[in-house]
């Protein structure tokens, strides 16, 4: 069993979201990180707008430094009123198209997805995990 990120399994994860990006019509950036937030393979499709490379990288890094969708860390910070907590950590992402990778019950990395709307790439995240 793998116990952390290769760059063969993060170039999988990337292919399968771009399959399911592809079935929904939209261009999207796509990050991998390990489980230590640090980026393994990144994806801009043609036609993907620039300023998703840096929501994906960081969608990726929230749900790799805690172990949720990024969209349910949002949701926390926001019914909690955890103001400023999405500042820590060279800046979070809370919202959807954030999903940690998990090889057997440990997490070995993150996905982040950025270019539809949130619901789009939570289905795409959730896609590229197989």
């Amino acid at each position: 069993m793998t116990t952390s990120m290769t760059l063969a399994a993060a170039r999988r994860h990337i292919a399968d979201a771009i399959s399911k990006s592809e079935q929904l019509g939209i261009k999207v950036c796509i990050a991998v990180v390990d489980s230590g937030a640090h980026l393994v393979a990144f994806e801009r499709m043609d036609g993907a707008f620039l300023g998703s490379v840096d929501i994906a990288i960081k969608k990726a890094r929230t749900s790799a430094l805690f172990p949720l969708e990024s969209g349910q860390l949002g949701a926390l910070i926001r019914s909690e009123k955890l103001t400023g907590f999405e500042l820590s950590n060279e800046n979070l992402m809370g919202f959807n198209g954030g999903v940690p990778i998990f090889a057997g019950e440990n997490q070995i990395g993150a996905i982040g997805i950025s270019g539809g709307s949130a619901g789009e790439d939570l289905a795409i995240a959730r896609a590229a995990l197989g």
